[in-house]
């Protein structure tokens, strides 16, 4: 994985001297999260309630339950700190799994023994709720350091990146950690479909590493393209809310999440006959789950062989054998990449794509 962010240190930026990293009370996109030069303070959603991280030197052993944890050291090229990690067969970094880092399991079924043996500085974890974890009230009382993040819940694809400083103040690795995420903001940024612009389209395009390419093509984008996304999961087929990480990621692609609710971050659910005629508006199909196929959506549910939607694509290029989806690993470090990928697919224009794959 290093290879992909090896451009981000050759930027010129990178030749300047080493300036003081003032502490940061507010971030530039992520709502949850503080940072400062020695201290890494992580605000819960479910109640307000911070709990801040004293770095008083770099730490060298961190244990991460996400793989996104995992992502946001290995675009620093200091995943050698890691280790020991939840579900290492899920990790996209094929550098991490050649050094066998131990596997601690799951926050609902812990290898406490193993935890406690391989003696982390700290140990990064994640919570969906409110509730108290049994998981890391059980660690904190073996003496292990628990911090939680929740980069996943930050509704803006930069506020997710912006987690790199938290990664880098960690690590000691703080001034890369800025100039890393000021390229990232600043491809992102460059790739957005300005929509008050003559032809709605952002400046310039960029290749997966980086590099420019020149402008995207000329073609009005004043209308946006209709969205259709995901597949039932269970009986229930959830939409994303209009002011959540995806539908921005679509929105600033140009494009629009059908049956979205503007103002709302969490996801609602609709019926498959809902689906069916939000389908004859959709302009395109994306996140078909586990379906790699057309075949793949009518064996799922013979309606969907009547949703007359001639593009479809899944965010499962980069998916491993075991199921693990670089799209939620180093995509919450990258969301350029991802919005690049949304950009080629929204326009029809092809061209390489780095996430994506059309369902055929």
């Amino acid at each position: 994985m290093k290879r992909l962010f090896l451009f981000l240190f050759l930027l010129p930026m990178l030749s300047c001297a080493r300036q003081e990293v003032r502490l940061q009370k507010s971030m530039e996109y992520a709502t949850l999260l503080k940072v400062g030069e020695d201290e890494v303070i992580s605000i819960c959603p479910f109640d307000g309630t911070e709990d801040t991280l004293r770095v008083t030197e770099p730490f060298g052993r961190v244990i991460c339950m996400s793989t996104s944890h995992v992502a946001f050291l290995d675009a620093l090229g200091c995943d050698s700190v890691i280790c020991g990690v939840s579900g290492v067969n899920f990790v996209s970094s094929l550098e991490l799994r050649s050094r066998n880092v131990p596997d601690v399991g799951y926050d609902q079924a812990p290898d406490y023994e193993k935890i406690v043996a391989l003696k982390p500085d700290v140990l990064l974890a994640f919570k969906v709720s409110s509730a108290e974890s049994p998981f890391i009230s059980k660690l904190e009382s073996l003496g292990i350091r628990v911090f939680t993040l929740y980069e996943f819940l930050e509704n803006h694809p930069l506020g997710r990146a912006e987690y790199i400083k938290a990664f880098g103040t960690v690590t000691g690795r703080r001034h890369e950690a800025d100039s890393i995420f000021t390229t990232v903001s600043s491809l992102y940024n460059s790739l957005k479909v300005l929509r008050n612009s003559p032809n709605g389209l952002g400046p310039s395009h960029f290749s997966p590493e980086g590099s420019s390419s020149g402008p995207e093509s000329e073609s009005d984008s004043e209308t946006s393209v209709k969205v259709l996304i995901n597949i039932p999961y269970g009986d229930l087929w959830y939409i994303p809310g209009g002011d959540s990480y995806m539908s921005q990621l679509i929105k600033d692609a140009g494009g629009e999440i059908l049956g979205a609710k503007e103002g709302e971050t969490t996801s609602r659910t609709i019926s498959l006959e809902e689906a069916y005629i939000l389908s004859t508006e959709a302009d395109i199909w994306l996140n078909t789950g586990w379906c790699r196929t057309r075949a793949d959506l009518e064996s799922a549910n013979p309606l969907f062989g009547k949703f007359e939607i001639d593009r479809i694509y899944n965010n499962t290029l980069r998916t491993n054998p075991e199921g693990g989806n670089d799209f939620w690993e180093s995509g919450c470090v990258r969301p350029d990449l991802i919005l690049q990928d949304l950009r080629r697919i929204f326009s029809g224009e092809g061209g390489q794509l780095f996430y994506y794959v059309e369902v055929k």
